[in-house]
Formats: C-alpha cells, sequence, structure tokens
C-alpha cells in the first residue's frame, strides 16, 4: 500500500486526513510542520507527500524546496488557505507537483492523489505500456507490430507526453512549453508538422492515437 506523509501544523485538519487517507486504502503517517515531516522521511519510505503552504519553523515552500533536493522524483501535492496566483506560482516553482485550496474537497484530494501517483510510476519506470505496444523514453522509441519505431526526440516527447495522461486535453501552448520549452521560438506550425508525423507513422497501429480538440489543442486516446 502507498504510504502517504500528511504535514498540517492544524491537529483537527491533519486528523482528517489521514482519516480520509486510511479509510481509502493508503498508509498516512503525520508530521506538524517541515522539521518534523524532514525526520520521518528520513527514516520512513514515503510514497507521496501532503503538505500546507503556512507552517511553524518551515513552511511549504522551504519543506518543499528540502523535500525536492533530496528526493527528486517524489510526489508533492500543496495545500493552502490562499488563493493569490502568485502563491501558486512560488509552490510550483519551488517543486509542488499539484496545488489544492482549502477548505479540501476530500474526494478531490484522493482523485489528486491517485493521479499523482500514477504520473510518479510512468516517470520512474520511463516506460507506458498500450497494450502490446510499449513506448521506452530511454531510447525514445515505441515497440510493437513487430517493429522497433525510434523517433525524433521531440516527436517521441510529445507522443510520450500525450500517451501518459490519456484523455487529458493540452492546449497548444502547453505542449510547446513543455516539449520546446520557452527559450525557443515554437510556431503553432512546428507543432502541427509534429503531431502529423506522429499521425503517419502510427496511422495503422489501433492501440493509441491523438484526437485534435478543435480550438483548443490536443489529446492522446488509448484504445485497448
Amino acid at each position: 500500500m502507498f504510504r502517504i506523509l500528511v504535514v498540517e501544523d492544524d491537529v483537527n485538519t491533519r486528523k482528517l486526513m489521514c482519516a480520509v487517507l486510511k479509510q481509502q486504502g493508503f498508509v498516512p503517517l503525520q508530521a506538524k510542520d517541515g522539521d518534523a515531516a524532514l525526520a520521518v522521511m528520513e527514516r520512513e519510505h514515503i510514497d507521496l507527500v501532503v503538505l500546507d503552504l503556512m507552517m511553524p519553523n518551515m513552511d511549504g515552500i522551504a519543506l518543499t524546496r528540502a523535500l525536492r533536493a533530496a528526493w527528486k522524483h517524489l510526489p508533492i501535492l500543496m495545500v493552502t488557505a490562499k488563493q493569490e496566483a502568485a502563491d501558486k506560482h512560488m509552490g510550483f516553482l519551488a517543486g509542488t507537483d499539484d496545488y489544492m485550496v482549502k477548505p479540501v474537497d476530500e474526494q478531490e484530494m484522493v482523485l489528486r492523489i491517485r493521479a499523482l501517483l500514477r504520473r510518479s510510476q510512468i516517470a520512474s519506470e520511463q516506460k507506458i505500456e498500450l497494450g502490446a505496444v510499449t513506448l521506452d523514453y530511454n531510447g525514445f522509441a515505441v515497440r510493437g507490430h513487430g517493429q522497433e519505431v525510434v523517433l525524433p526526440q521531440k516527436e517521441f516527447q510529445l507522443l510520450f507526453k500525450l500517451m501518459a495522461y490519456p484523455g487529458m486535453i493540452f492546449t497548444r501552448i502547453q505542449l510547446m512549453e513543455e516539449i520546446w520549452g520557452l527559450e525557443e521560438d515554437t510556431s503553432d506550425h512546428t507543432l502541427n508538422v509534429h503531431i502529423s508525423r506522429l499521425r503517419e507513422r502510427f496511422s495503422g497501429w489501433k492501440e493509441f492515437e491523438i484526437a485534435t480538440i478543435r480550438g483548443v489543442g490536443y489529446k492522446g486516446i488509448r484504445s485497448i
């Protein structure tokens, strides 16, 4: 079972979150602040951390930085009473993977935790299995139907991103920023060309496809 560390200075909120997680089949551990959380991390295996932004001694931003420095791939969900965009930006820049605003919807928290754990597993394995087809990040290769197709790096990263989150709609801007980066002068034409090449390469492969969401962007579809 997955072990979830809840870092929250309010004892009632912390107990409630842990009770919800236990009910959902997780193993919750508790810490009242950042210092206590790091002590837990040193002696326990933790699969994901849920942490509050506003805490004494070490706030959520400082704790996130410390966790990210020592546990690079650890999924982190930040929770805060603040709704300002600047606080969200600071959290993401520090290294959090997702963000929720209080009062926390318990069902949404569980759904977000499950989604983060799935993403973490994909990232650690560096592979996506689509039935008999495998996307192997280490070699930028797609294997299936008795063949191995090695893609150019950007093409593979684009396909891997879409298939890692099937059904999720990505805007054109999101894809261009994540695959090509903000520093490059990427246009809609570049993205369109890469999508067209992927569709052409795998036109006969029924396990997956890339769908166009008119006026928005694209999403990956797993047909298995």
